[in-house]
Order: C-alpha cells, then sequence, then structure tokens
C-alpha cells in the first residue's frame, strides 16, 4: 500500500505513522536493488538541495550527497562557516530564504528548535540530519538493515545498551515503540532517558502492542536480544566527561561476555558510528594512554565478529535518506 508523504518534514519519528515507517523502508530497499542493478532512477531531476551542518559528519554528509546525485538532484553543503544561524541573520529569515532557494533542507546540529524553525518557515520539507535530541534518519537505516537480516521489525528483541538519554537512545525508543518491537534501554539509572519521551513511547505501545523496558540490570536486559545496539559514551560536545562516563558506562561496555548472555548465536551488534573498538584513532589513543582502555563502548573482538552489521547500516544511511528525500519531494 503506497502512503502519500509529499511536502512532509521529517523532524523526528513522532509524527510518523508505523505504515508511513514501513513504507519509506520498503521503498529504500528497492532503491538499494536498483542501485546494485545500475538502474537509474533520477526521480528528483533539476531539484536543489540546502545541506546545513552545524556539526560535522561523515556519514550524514556523504549519504545526502550520494542520494541527492543518485536522485538527479543538486546537493549545496553549506558548514559553519556559511551559514552563521542567529549572529547575522536570524533562523527564521534564514529558512526563508532558502526555501525560496531549494526544493529541500536538512540540518544537522545541535538544538532542535532550530530544525523547528526551518520546518515551520521555509516552505519546503525539512529533515532532520541530526539534533541533540533527536537522529531520525539514522533510525530508518538500523531498522532497514533489522528487515534486511530478520525480515521483520515487528516483536524483534531490541536491546540498546550504555547512554540512554541522547539521541540515538531517544529515537530508538520512540522508533522501536512504533514498529511493535520488544524495546529494551539497558543503562545507568542517571543515564535514563528523560520521562516525557519514555511516556510517550508508553503511548505508542498501547497503540502497536510494543514492549517498553527500561533498566539497568544488564543479564535481564540482554536475554534473549535479536539486536544488541550501542553508541559512543561521549556524544560531540561532550568531551570533558570521558573520566565520568568511562567510570558510569564500562560495566555496559558490549563485549563477548555480553554477547553471550543472550544466549542466542544470531544476535546482530549495531552501532552508529564512529566506534571506538580499537587503538586507530588519535581519541581511542588518548583513552588507552589516559584510562588503559583498549575500546570503550564496543570491542574489538565483537565490533569484527559475525554479529555486527555495523557497515551495513553505515551504507543504509544513503538508500533511506534517498526513500525520504524522494517521497517527502515527489
Amino acid at each position: 500500500m503506497a502512503f502519500n508523504l509529499k511536502n512532509r518534514h521529517l523532524l523526528s519519528l513522532n509524527d510518523y505513522t508505523p505504515k508511513e515507517i514501513e513504507f519509506v523502508i520498503d521503498t529504500a530497499i528497492e532503491y538499494k536493488r536498483l542501485k546494485y542493478a545500475g538502474v537509474p532512477h533520477r526521480v528528483l531531476e533539476g531539484k536543489n538541495i540546502a545541506l546545513l551542518f552545524e556539526k560535522a559528519s561523515t556519514r550524514t554528509r556523504c549519504a545526502f550527497v550520494v542520494a541527492c546525485v543518485d536522485l538527479g538532484a543538486h546537493p549545496e553543503y553549506l558548514g559553519k562557516n556559511d551559514i552563521q544561524f542567529g549572529k547575522k541573520e536570524s533562523v527564521e529569515d534564514t529558512a526563508k530564504v532558502l526555501g525560496r532557494m531549494f526544493d529541500g533542507i536538512e540540518f544537522r546540529g545541535s538544538d532542535d528548535k532550530v530544525v523547528e524553525t526551518l520546518a515551520e518557515h521555509a516552505g519546503v520539507p525539512v529533515w532532520n540530519g541530526l539534533t541533540n535530541k533527536w537522529h531520525p534518519t539514522q533510525i530508518f537505516a538500523d531498522f532497514m538493515t533489522i528487515k534486511e537480516y530478520k525480515g521483520y521489525l515487528k516483536g524483534i528483541k531490541f536491546v540498546y545498551v550504555g547512554d540512554a538519554r541522547n539521541n540515538m537512545g531517544n529515537s530508538l525508543l520512540i522508533g522501536g515503540a512504533k514498529m511493535g518491537m520488544d524495546v529494551r534501554l539497558v543503562a545507568p539509572k542517571t543515564l535514563f532517558p528523560e520521562q516525557s519521551i519514555v511516556d510517550f513511547a508508553h503511548e505508542v505501545a498501547k497503540e502497536t502492542g510494543a514492549k517498553i523496558t527500561i533498566t539497568d540490570d544488564i543479564a535481564a536486559g540482554v536475554k534473549d536480544a535479536d539486536v544488541i545496539y550501542t553508541d559512543v559514551w561521549v556524544s560531540m560536545g561532550e568531551e570533558d566527561q570521558f573520566a565520568e562516563r568511562i567510570k558510569l558506562l564500562l560495566p555496559y561496555q558490549v563485549n563477548k561476555q555480553m554477547m553471550d548472555l543472550t544466549g542466542k548465536e544470531d544476535t546482530l551488534f549495531m552501532h552508529c558510528l564512529p566506534a571506538f573498538h580499537d587503538l586507530e584513532t588519535a581519541v581511542g589513543r588518548e583513552i588507552y594512554r589516559e584510562f588503559g582502555l583498549e575500546a570503550m563502548e564496543v570491542t574489538d573482538e565483537v565490533f569484527r565478529s559475525k554479529h555486527s552489521v555495523v557497515f551495513d547500516e553505515a551504507e543504509n544511511r544513503m538508500h533511506t535518506i534517498k526513500a525520504v528525500m524522494a517521497l517527502t519531494l515527489g
């Protein structure tokens, strides 16, 4: 069944129905098939897309650029030194200007109010590439990857381990509730998501049959998991908190012992990347010198194991972003 998503924003998954989410994922799977088959699908020929990046990015930027080009659209990258919201021009005025020149706008930054104001005043679809509270394009890629490997989403035992009150914890909780999953956030109590988000997830679960569990009990939380997902312990802008987070989150490191606690051989390991799993980064080596850790949120053994589908997730950012743009621009 097709849905008309034309002119819709994507600020979070809160305003998308489960069927609409599934439709975006299925569209992305089809676009992936076409790309692999070498079949052109330039459905946005002549469109111009503004890519606003206040925060640095590898996967989000590359995914949007390649998706635009594959669809026949022209991407225009505007970094933090190109657009300075609120300094020389208000967000509202910027939105009105860009909306008259571009057919769609992506924003990646900190303040959720910025992307909301862009959506309110631009007059064209606005897509959230990441803000402090939400990361919806990543969730589409994650769920597409699960569907590729497991064949379904409803009823999946999905476990997120680590800092559960960041944009990934928030987005996976709501997304999992929307799709009727058995969603479990396993984290220290001080890193549980804010209560309003938890309450909304429970309201959604009443309609979808999802199960919501938020716990600091690792063994109970990961039992029978179909998916174990984690993210970095320190988000962008929080680099001064490494010592505190390491002390708090080291028991929640995804390692072989945790994977064994699932009791299953086919549990997937997922991560939105980048991941601190070895000493091949400057940050990783600095953490090793200061704290003696060879890995943080996930060990190299798990990251490189048969369970890991992290690079499928990374690729699927492009396919799902392509689907979002094609469906909302039409």
